[in-house]
């Protein structure tokens, strides 16, 4: 029962206060992002290789999963340019089933990210890879849309990038005039549309519609070959389930992965953009189930793959949403709008759509991006351009697994920067009380190493580097760890290492103040065991006793600091300064009489 009341608390919590004013504004919101969503939903279909139709049920259906389950109040899903090279590339190896099986299993793959946490670690991928990737699709979709923006003939096209230019290039002699001046005049409507009327009908609608009114007015299909859209089926989707096998299933694993990834990346970038225009802060784990239900059952209905769209949500709130109703009521919206205007559909130019995703590429990449390269870290620079080289010139399968490995060896890297180790004395000390080697006595033969940082990977190395720069063999050698707060494998191995090092010559090794994660490991591996308990000490100068005792060299006299001596030393303090005053205070009594004696006498 306890759990059923949580579940529905963290369901109902973007409710709380909620009346009708607010449902007001979030129906008017649901309403403005209809209206971009649209075209942007038939456009990314036709791109992905699937019927215009299609895209509208990923909104739909995934988009109102998406506004039900989402760990972000405000969040708008649908189909994105994100998965138009994969979803093309998936459909011409497997078919239409193997489409809808693949999202499926992406589906599956994010309930589980979110449900073993790791939300917050996918959120965390490194700027330069994700950016890389944004950019990579950009071109990608550019270079598909080419064809039906210059209205050339050509059957079929090729998956990869460099085979698409190549027939387009030798395609170009076939360019349709007709339809390159209808895609421009559409494009160019949509670019320049004023932003004070885009708050109410966005210029992508504004220049489909405009567009598929002069087509259909001036009978410019049967009169100029102007392609459009044709047939579309304006009845909701029967429920299938897409047949599978264990040959197909195995494939399919990394486009599955690749899908799966590229949702999450994008569902909490604009989580984290919705964040900050509404001052909330939304649940990402929660977000990666909802974004994997959406996923799931979306295909069941003919949905290609749904993630959250950041233009869409953007404008959501812009709009006024605070909640998942204007994401609920957007799929409506479009569902009637779907039905009443299916006749019509039919005749919206391809060009047209084409222009829509133009300008959509060309908003996804700000070029300036790549100017600002040789100001990064050159390890930055070489992730960016790596990731988006094989983003382009590869496939996106391949592009995201590497994509990801980058991003774990540049945050290894950053951890190995951020871990230091040096050599300490009493001139390097930085430590206060118990733990400050000031005033304590560091008897010869004994080296001290402080370790700051977390003890990872590269670690071991910057050990053996400082132990051969002391250029000294020590007989007790004490390791500061109080600042180390985490350790791993590797870490651990170092240690042992160093260890069995010293242990062959005979010397000892001490370590001083272990924080509870790097001692928890020490302990569970038995290197506390083998080092000895009384070689690990509470602090430095418990550390510096035990190196004496290994040495065989007397204790050194503590100096009292108990209780009663601190509260003694306090009280002759306190005297002294009441001496003091006193003595100030019968000064200025003598200084005022001697003044008033050289004053004149009155006669």
């Amino acid at each position: 029962m306890n759990i059923v009341t949580a579940i529905s608390e963290k369901f109902l919590a973007p409710y709380a206060g909620y009346n009708k004013e607010r449902f007001r504004q979030d129906v008017l919101a649901g309403l403005t992002v209809m209206t971009v969503a649209f075209p942007l939903s038939m456009a990314f279909a036709i791109a992905s290789g699937v019927k215009p139709e299609q895209g509208l049920f990923t909104a739909i259906i995934g988009g109102g999963i998406v506004a039900a389950l989402s760990g972000s109040r405000v969040q708008i899903g649908g189909p994105t340019g994100a998965f138009v090279i994969i979803t093309y590339s998936v459909l011409q190896a497997y078919g239409l089933n193997g489409l809808f099986l693949c999202t499926m299993m992406a589906g599956v793959m994010l309930c589980v990210m979110g449900l073993s946490k790791m939300g917050s670690i996918i959120r965390f991928i490194p700027y330069p890879v994700s950016r890389a990737f944004t950019k990579g699709i950009a071109v990608l979709i550019l270079s598909s849309q080419i064809k039906n923006f210059l209205g050339l003939n050509v059957e079929k096209m090729p998956v990869d990038f460099v085979g698409k230019i190549q027939v387009l290039v030798s395609h170009l002699g076939g360019i349709h005039w007709p339809t390159v001046a209808l895609g421009v005049a559409s494009l160019t409507l949509m670019g320049f549309w004023p932003k004070r009327l885009a708050r109410f009908i966005p210029g992508t609608m504004v220049g489909m519609i405009v567009a598929t009114i002069v087509v259909t007015v001036f009978g410019l299909h049967d009169r100029w070959q102007i392609a459009t859209i044709g047939e579309f089926s304006g009845s909701f989707p029967a429920f299938q389930m897409p047949s599978t096998d264990w040959a197909t299933l195995k494939n399919l694993v990394q486009p599955a992965f690749t899908i799966a990834m590229l949702v999450a990346m994008q569902a909490l970038l604009c989580a984290v953009v919705t964040d900050g225009l509404i001052d909330e802060r939304h649940d990402s784990n929660r977000e990666l189930v909802g974004q994997g239900v959406a996923n799931l059952v979306g295909p069941l209905f003919g949905c290609i793959p749904v993630t959250g769209a950041v233009a869409r949500s953007v404008i959501n709130v812009r709009s006024g949403a605070r909640s998942p109703v204007s994401g609920i009521t957007h799929s409506l919206f479009l569902l009637v709008v779907m039905l009443v205007a299916a006749p019509l559909v039919s005749y919206i130019p391809l060009t047209a759509l084409s222009a829509v995703l133009v300008l959509a590429a060309y908003r996804m990449v700000s070029w300036k991006q790549f100017l600002r390269l040789p100001r990064w870290p050159f390890s930055d620079s070489s992730v960016f351009l790596a990731t988006f080289a094989l983003t382009v010139l590869t496939n996106l399968t391949l592009a995201v697994e590497v994509g990801v490995v980058l991003a774990a060896l540049l945050m290894v890297k950053r951890i190995s920067e951020t871990s230091m180790i040096t050599a300490v004395d009493e001139a390097t000390e930085t430590e206060g009380s118990q733990h400050s080697l000031i005033g304590k006595e560091v008897p010869k033969g004994v080296l001290i190493f402080r370790v700051f940082g977390a003890f990872f990977f590269g670690v071991a190395d910057k050990l053996d580097t400082e132990l051969k720069r002391a250029k000294q063999d020590p007989e007790v050698l004490i390791l500061r760890v109080r600042k180390v707060l985490a350790m791993d494998a590797t870490g651990l191995q170092a240690l042992e290492d160093l260890h069995l090092k010293l242990k062959k010559k005979g010397k000892h090794l001490i370590l001083s103040a272990p924080h509870t994660q790097p001692l928890a490991v020490m302990i569970n591996s038995g290197f506390i065991d083998r080092l000895g308990e009384e070689n690990v000490c509470a602090h430095i100068g418990a550390s510096l006793a035990r190196a004496r005792e290994i040495l065989g060299l007397p204790p050194v006299e503590e100096v009292t600091t108990t209780q009663e001596a601190l509260l003694a030393e306090k009280k002759k303090i306190e005297a002294v300064r009441r001496d003091l005053a006193a003595a100030v205070e019968n000064a200025s009594r003598l200084l005022n009489r001697s003044g008033d004696g050289d004053q004149p006498t009155k006669p």
